[in-house]
């Protein structure tokens, strides 16, 4: 008895390895698309069928990868898709669903088991691989340059599995491969230090070994997934004031502004300006609905007096990110100029004091004049004073 199983056993490999060297292609004939139909194997150039005992999706899986066509959906026995002709070249195949071609397995070209056209195998397959399933591993869909982004690729398929692939819209070469065994059916796909190029939508797509000879079909690319890199420059920011104010301050009571200005903008972002003075912090807001906004101080105090800060905010998919705070702005806050200066005082008060003298000296000048030439009770009868000079007049004798 066990010498009749090893005989039949080696008759089984045999005709393996033998019939694969003879077979040739395999197709679908009379089915409703180049996908499905009656399964025929050549053989010396000529076509002919397969016989249904023991056929079942193991034997359609192979029979689909190899043609190209997806996923087997149904082994169908009793020639479903009607009798063929010629020769019924294979009995009783026996595949595991992992091999890359029919003829790669065991199979019977001839045996005792009575099979006539009427046991004619079918198959019906999918027509495509199925579509992979992508989704977001990481807790969020917005990141910040540097970050990793950790995807999942999956699907359901079990067999052949060779590798799995990550694309950005738009960009033909993939971003992330990854290898996997012929039983994996979901890898994580990492995208490490992300950039503000990164930025985008993403598909996975996954490999299979399949067809004669062995080859990569690929699938068809699998749902979008879309990521947003937030990369936050340092905002600049500078001041404008009165005329008249000194390098680096402003003066107290007039007003005074501070702009922010970032060249890369976010919707919701806004601008914060920080005050450190000697007391404390102060910290001030304002929507950016535009690249630059401005701070206005309409009176300068001296508790506006310190450093200021700029930095932009924005908040994305539940996060919220800062760039970093421009250099300080150091502004001082200084006492107006008084009206009249010490200086120009203490000039006016000198230029009135000597005005003063020269009018009293004057005064008393004229006075000194006019006393000492003033004429006697005689000379007032003989004299007469024209333009304030006193002239003799001549007195006649009698």
């Amino acid at each position: 008895m066990q010498s009749f199983l090893h005989f039949l056993l080696a008759g089984v490999f045999a005709a393996r390895w033998d019939g694969a060297s003879a077979l040739g292609g395999v197709r679908l004939a009379d089915g409703d698309n180049k996908c499905s139909g009656r399964v025929e194997v050549r053989r010396h150039d000529q076509w002919g069928t397969v016989c249904d005992h023991g056929w079942d999706l193991r034997e359609a899986y192979v029979v689909c990868l190899q043609l190209g066509c997806g996923l087997a959906e149904a082994a169908l026995p009793g020639a479903a898709y009607g009798a063929g002709r010629g020769e019924i070249w294979l009995r009783h195949v026996q595949c595991s669903g992992h091999e890359s071609s029919l003829t790669s397995c065991a199979v019977v070209l001839h045996s005792n088991f009575h099979c006539t056209h009427e046991n004619d195998a079918g198959v019906r397959c999918s027509g495509s691989l199925p579509s992979p399933t992508l989704t977001l591993l990481s807790p969020h869909a917005v990141f910040t340059a540097g970050e990793s982004v950790r995807f999942g690729c999956s699907v359901l398929l079990g067999h052949h599995l060779s590798d799995f692939h990550l694309y950005r819209q738009g960009v033909a070469t993939p971003l992330v491969t990854q290898r996997a065994d012929q039983t994996q059916t979901r890898v994580e796909l990492t995208l490490s230090d992300v950039e503000t190029l990164h930025q985008g939508s993403y598909s996975c797509r996954y490999r299979i070994r399949g067809g004669f000879p062995s080859q990569l079909l690929g699938s068809p690319p699998s749902n979008a997934v879309n990521i947003t890199v937030v990369e936050l420059l340092t905002p600049q920011h500078w001041y404008n004031t009165s005329a008249e104010a000194p390098a680096g301050a402003v003066i107290k009571g007039h007003g005074f502004n501070i702009t922010c200005s970032t060249p890369q903008q976010y919707p919701g972002g806004s601008f914060q300006l920080r005050l450190i003075r000697s007391n404390g912090t102060v910290r001030q807001s304002l929507p950016a609905l535009t690249p630059a906004v401005t701070f206005t101080f309409p009176s300068a105090q001296s508790a506006d007096e310190g450093y200021y800060y700029c930095l932009y905010r924005v908040q994305l998919g539940g996060r919220t990110f800062l760039s970093r705070e421009s250099q300080p702005l150091p502004i001082a806050v200084r006492d107006p100029d008084p009206i009249l200066s010490p200086m120009v005082i203490s000039w006016l008060v000198s230029g009135l004091t000597l005005a003063v003298a020269v009018v009293v000296i004057v005064i008393v000048a004229k006075v000194l004049c006019i006393k000492e030439k003033k004429p006697s009770e005689l000379e007032r009868e003989t004299r007469t004073c024209v333009d304030n000079t006193y002239v003799a007049l001549s007195i006649n004798k009698l």
